[in-house]
């Protein structure tokens, strides 16, 4: 029988898309920050060897002594591995390019598929009471990719608002199936994400005409604009709610917090 006096932990977030540049760390970074900017504790965990959410959160490459590699295949405590960052709340596993080897080390590894599921649920996990933890996936569909959909309750898929958007959908849904067959049946889609977004532009419209016609409800309402400040923020080593919390990307992103905490009850 469960313990119902213990609380129920963190929801666990994929962020994933095969496809490169189609905003899914700078998603990862903003909703982190504005989740925690409306009081919630917050576990990124950088899951790509590129490293880019632990530098747009201010880790220096140098300071990353202990990474997600270690969490993965050295048994390394989650205490050891966890950085606070400069946003009050916001904590992260960050990634350094040792990772890239990690996909190769995994296939021998009887439990590969399983072992950032089992790092994400130790006990020593409870004393941070974190309320989500997002994950930041390579822009492939590896064992690195399979690891996160493993671990995490549901996956939110970024969508570029451009020509062949939705065609790069169609391998990710096969993925998500097949991990639902094989390790994580009750894997869900949080939902997809439009980002990217110009008002200006038919291309756009028609890109969330047909998301919205093809997947309904699975698409957020809210929609990330094309916005100057969001790409300028990581050269900053910040997210876009520090670096200009009046922008048009840091509330789109602020939207986007309280619309997926709505979702979540």
């Amino acid at each position: 029988m469960s313990d119902l006096s213990r609380p129920a932990g963190p929801k666990i977030i994929a962020i994933a898309n095969q496809k490169g540049g189609v905003g899914k760390t700078t998603t990862t970074i903003n909703l982190a920050a504005a989740l925690a900017e409306a009081g919630k504790r917050i576990l990124v965990v950088d899951l790509d060897p590129q490293g880019n959410a632990s530098t747009g959160l201010g880790i220096e490459v140098e300071d990353r002594d202990f990474t997600t590699y270690d969490l993965l295949l050295d048994d390394s405590l989650p205490q050891d591995v966890i950085q606070h960052t400069e946003t009050d709340g916001l904590l992260i596993v960050p990634a350094t390019v040792d990772l890239s080897s990690a996909d190769i080390e995994l296939f021998s590894n009887e439990k590969r598929s399983f072992l950032l599921h089992d790092a994400l649920r130790q006990t020593q996990m409870d004393q941070f009471k974190f309320d989500y933890i997002l994950i930041d996936c390579p822009p492939s569909l590896n064992l690195l990719t399979v690891n996160a959909m493993i671990a995490a309750h549901s996956v939110l898929v970024p969508l570029q608002s451009e020509f062949f958007a939705l065609e790069g959908l169609s391998q990710l849904m096969l993925t998500i199936r097949e991990v639902r067959q094989s390790g994580n049946k009750d894997l869900r889609i949080e939902g997809v994400l439009l980002t990217m977004y110009d008002r200006r532009n038919n291309l756009s419209q028609q890109v969330e005409n047909d998301a919205r016609a093809n997947l309904g409800e699975l698409v957020f309402q809210t929609v990330i604009p094309r916005n100057v400040r969001v790409s300028e923020a990581p050269s900053y080593a910040m997210p876009v709610l520090s670096y200009d919390p009046t922008s048009k990307g840091a509330q789109a992103y602020r939207d986007l917090a309280a619309e997926l905490t709505r979702n979540n009850g």
